[in-house]
């Protein structure tokens, strides 16, 4: 299987594909990476969980199709088709998909004596 190029400055990226996704099975690919910024493109069937992590650097975290609920600051809340959430550098937590779901998760890289 060849490497998926990351897409260059300028360049249209196909995120929701036109002839329909299958969202049944997990996957986590990276669209775009810089020093500063990585954009992930997430397929979590439903049923599929992540458990509570962190990451570094600030990210969003926007529902493309179905349902995910994402539990952070001691609360659960869902995110449906056009809902995103914001969490600061360090907040944990942790996702569930209530559907077959697809997401697009932003993430600014912690830049140390930042």
């Amino acid at each position: 299987m060849m490497a998926l190029e990351h897409a260059r400055s300028g360049q249209v990226i196909e995120v929701l594909r036109r002839d329909g996704d299958d969202l049944s099975q997990f996957s986590a690919i990276a669209l775009a990476r810089t020093d500063e910024l990585e954009l992930i493109r997430m397929c979590m069937p439903k049923g599929k969980t992540m458990p509570e992590h962190h990451v570094l650097g600030e990210i969003t975290l926007l529902c493309l199709q179905g349902q995910v609920a994402v539990d952070t600051h001691g609360k659960e809340q869902v995110l449906g088709p056009g809902q995103m959430l914001y969490l600061h550098g360090g907040q944990a937590h942790a996702l569930a998909a209530r559907e077959d779901s697809l997401l697009l998760l932003t993430i600014l890289m912690h830049k140390a004596g930042r």
